[in-house]
């Protein structure tokens, strides 16, 4: 019996095509032990999950970012890097079990029938779903589709007795990755970038030729809670801020013949002027090329605190289901030679746990906790001491600000009281706010969140199990005001008038806007 199984694996393995084949005999171990399992097993199997879920184990005994992912798994993943996707243009939030429109995206399908903000959607293909416990992601696989099929939604409006009912036909939506552009002061420009998608260095350019009429001789770069996104695109951005033939960036891998060197080109927007790059913890991948090319070539600041240091090169390996392996395939490195990726030799585990150690040491609240060794000592081009190890370390470290949190402020955040709470208040509002403020500038300017508003928020808090702490609200009253104002100016205006109402209170963009006006730039012999 033993020699006919024997037999019979060898049969099976004689049919494998070369690819499967190739390999030692390890691997051959894996296909006779499918081989058995089918074959031998006391119970019906699913083979597909089991080989699933023995690759997924595999990778992640490899690193932290080597993954194996289902193609809907993949798709989800590669959406919002991609830069668009097919549905009907609308951002919503779920209030009160109802769909509510928070905006409709510009040029989308929605906002060229007329569908509002505020609006809400009450049926879907005729289908009642107000009142039926949806999920985002129930939303989303309704209203989705490809393009140019069609949906058909019927809205409530308030001040309107009928369901208006509308047929949106499908179309590409963009997602943006700059969430803010604007001018900080009359010469220093500010963005935001959240991710680095396909579309971002267009995005980038267009930001910069909307600032550089508004008179913009300087620049802050936002990248704070950036966790990366495409290789290109950093180094596309780059080469709007450097010269001609600059190593921005370099990629090593297992042999030594596998180096790849990144340069930069002779076109660029912004090759002049004071440039200042915002990192903190949750900053990765290409937010920390773009941050460590600026420091080692001396071309800017960086201010903030030490990035996530995530510097794993993946490339993409697809199976015949559609699915698809992301491997490890080399290291990033700064153009000083600084390895941005930390280590992650004791597991996934301790790998993701690190930040929370980062913070239980210290490190986000004091410069001085984070120490260096001598081994990881590297140079920029202007010869300033910088540091490897992974992560980029900022050029002036600004502690996390601790002093207005509370217990109470974790309650709200953890029952998600404020943006419950301001879907709410500018759903029964919107229109009285936009007759005494029509604009953005004079909502900065000269709305402020009254008392009798935080009793409403406090209220609210109250009715979801959230009891009112004096002693939390005298710590944390003046970040719920300013919260709450910013996240207003969001629902009527957008993601950038949110930026531009708390960057006012931000100690990252108020240090960065003091830099700009000092001689830091000459002092440490910046390029600008």
């Amino acid at each position: 019996m033993r020699s006919l199984i024997i037999v019979l694996g060898s049969l099976l393995l004689s049919t494998l095509s070369f690819s499967q084949r190739y390999a030692s005999r390890e691997t051959e171990k894996v296909d006779y032990f499918l081989y058995f399992l089918n074959n031998n097993y006391v119970d019906t199997l699913k083979t597909n999950e089991i080989v699933e879920e023995g690759i997924r184990a595999m990778l992640k005994k490899l690193d932290p970012h080597s993954v194996y992912m289902t193609k809907e798994e993949l798709k989800e993943m590669d959406e919002p890097l991609v830069g668009n996707f097919d549905g009907v243009g609308i951002q919503f939030n779920i209030l009160e079990d109802t769909i509510v429109v928070v905006n409709t995206i510009v040029g989308g399908p929605s906002e060229k029938l007329g569908i509002l903000a505020g609006d809400k959607i009450v049926k879907i293909e005729n289908e009642t779903v107000a009142g039926t416990k949806l999920k985002n992601k129930d939303v989303i696989s309704k209203l989705r589709g490809p393009r140019g099929t069609v949906v058909k939604v019927s809205i409530y409006r308030r001040g309107v007795k009928q369901l208006i009912d509308y047929s949106i036909t499908r179309d590409k939506i963009p997602l943006t990755s700059i969430d803010a552009t604007y001018m900080l002061d009359n010469e220093t420009g500010y963005i935001k970038l959240s991710r680095f998608s396909a579309t971002s260095a267009d995005e980038f350019v267009e930001s910069l030729n909307k600032l550089k009429p508004q008179g913009m001789k300087n620049l802050i770069l936002d990248l704070t809670g950036n966790g990366g996104g495409y290789l290109k695109t950093a180094t596309d951005m780059l080469d709007h801020v450097l010269e001609d033939k600059k190593l921005l960036v370099y990629t090593q891998g297992r042999s030594a013949g596998s180096r790849v060197d990144y340069f930069s080109t002779a076109e660029g927007l912004f090759e002049k002027g004071k440039l200042i790059v915002l990192i903190d913890e949750g900053s990765a991948s290409a937010s920390e090329i773009v941050s460590g090319a600026v420091q080692d070539l001396d071309r800017g600041m960086v201010i903030g605190r030490r990035s996530f240091g995530k510097g794993l090169v993946q490339n993409s390996f697809p199976f015949p289901d559609g699915s698809a392996m992301r491997l490890t395939t080399a290291r990033y490195y700064t153009p000083s030679g600084r390895c941005i990726q930390k280590p992650y030799e004791n597991g996934v585990e301790d790998y993701y746990d690190d930040l929370n150690k980062r913070f239980r040491h210290g490190e986000f609240t004091n410069k001085d906790s984070i120490q260096f060794s001598d081994s990881l000592r590297f140079y920029t081009s202007g010869k300033r001491l910088v540091y490897g190890g992974g992560g980029i370390m900022p050029d002036i470290f600004i502690p996390l600000d601790t002093t207005e949190n509370s217990k109470y402020l974790t309650d709200v955040y953890r029952k998600g009281l404020f943006n419950k709470f301001v879907l709410k208040y500018i759903d029964q509002h919107r229109a009285s706010l936009t007759t005494a403020y029509p604009d953005f500038k004079s909502f900065k300017a000269s709305y402020s969140v009254s008392d009798a508003l935080v009793e409403e928020f406090i209220a609210a808090g109250e009715a979801d199990e959230i009891k009112r702490d004096d002693e939390g609200l005298k710590a944390s009253g003046a970040f719920i005001r300013r919260q709450l104002k910013a996240l207003m100016a969001n629902q009527l205006w957008g993601i950038s008038e949110y930026y531009q109402c708390i960057n006012d209170n931000n100690p990252i963009v108020k240090e960065a806007l003091i830099q700009m006006k000092s001689d830091s730039f000459k002092r440490l012999k910046l390029r600008f």
